[in-house]
């Protein structure tokens, strides 16, 4: 008789984690191998107007969508990761308040836990986002990582000795309303110069339609007059700036060079408060416009470090995993809860 073969086993059997990206705009849902590959994605709109219930009916549609396409079933399924917006508590899964979404003291977590009949974790996106760099992308390796996502706001995410911290009450990161500039603009429903008062995307676009009613010479307008005819749009989105600043657009290009010398005073703040190992700047603004932003970042940065003993040693990155850092670091971190 010959020797028996090795049944070999169907990938069906494995544990899959689902991570979850919950935005104002889009759901993305992912279903994700214990190794940290991609495996199937579903997206959908966001139907905000509808309420909280339909947002988690949508999540769920997205999550067994990604699920079909991954060739598994549920019960394959480990657990399931979200990074929502808002403040939230991440034992909980309550989040407190998501403006985008029109949430007050939603029960994210045990709602989408019935729904999907798998435990379920609640994080904040960017805390989600900076954790997938740590464990998959730019920051893997490192222990103490801080994550900085410029965009409609100015996200944080902070990683020391390893592991998320929260904070206290849970809003540890918010980056974005840290002061940076005494007496500057005003952040709206923020702080006087914060972060993103002065360096987020509309703080950007807020300063070059200041400077263009001031008369400055620009091509922006052209850009999004052009784009318009083709997707409708008539705003100056990161795309838009990026491309204005490779005709070499001298005014996109001063306001970059501002916004990047701001983001640079925030990143030695966080240096000069944690000394992390590597701070990963991600997000659209960074995606398209870092090629112009990152140098003044890092230039700044350095400038004032308190300490500037191996200061060489500290990296600021740009973040690798794109779209998909949310997912993979919510689904790390809800595999992570399993364990504790």
């Amino acid at each position: 008789m010959g020797k028996s073969k090795k049944k070999k086993k169907d990938k069906r059997e494995e544990n899959y984690l689902v991570g979850i990206d919950l935005g104002g705009t889009k759901v993305l849902a992912a279903v994700i191998s214990a190794e940290g590959e991609v495996l199937a994605t579903a997206k959908a709109a966001t139907p905000v107007a509808d309420g909280a219930e339909a947002v988690m009916d949508c999540m769920a549609a997205a999550t067994e969508k990604a699920i079909d396409k991954a060739g598994a079933k549920r019960s394959d399924v480990l657990c399931a990761g979200v990074g929502a917006p808002g403040p939230l508590d991440p034992v909980s899964g309550i989040v407190h308040y998501a403006p985008n979404l029109h949430w007050n003291d939603v029960h994210l977590g045990t709602g989408l836990s019935k729904r999907l009949n798998i435990p379920v974790s609640v994080h904040n996106d960017v805390d989600a986002g900076t954790y997938g760099e740590f464990r998959l992308g730019a920051a893997k390796g490192a222990r103490d990582v801080v994550g900085i996502f410029p965009g409609t706001g100015i996200g944080g995410g902070i990683i020391l000795d390893g592991r998320l911290r929260t904070g206290f009450r849970g809003s540890a990161g918010e980056v974005g309303h840290m002061v940076i500039h005494a007496d500057g603009p005003l952040q709206q429903g923020g702080n006087r110069g914060s972060a993103e008062a002065v360096c987020s995307r509309p703080a950007i676009v807020r300063d070059i339609r200041a400077a263009l009613d001031g008369g400055r010479a620009s091509i922006i307008m052209e850009l999004v007059e052009a784009r318009a005819e083709s997707d409708k749009s008539e705003r100056i989105t990161s795309g838009v700036l990026a491309a204005a600043a490779e005709a070499q657009d001298g005014l996109v290009l001063e306001v970059l060079g501002r916004a990047g010398y701001y983001l640079g005073l925030l990143a030695a703040n966080m240096v000069n408060a944690l000394d992390p190992e590597i701070i990963v700047f991600g997000g659209g603004l960074i995606e398209a416009c870092g090629k112009w932003l990152m140098p003044t970042i890092r230039t700044v940065a350095w400038q004032y470090y308190i300490n500037k003993r191996n200061a060489d040693l500290i990296r600021i990155v740009t973040a690798e995993l794109g779209d998909y850092a949310g997912v993979l670091g919510a689904a790390m971190l809800a595999r992570d809860r399993l364990s504790e």
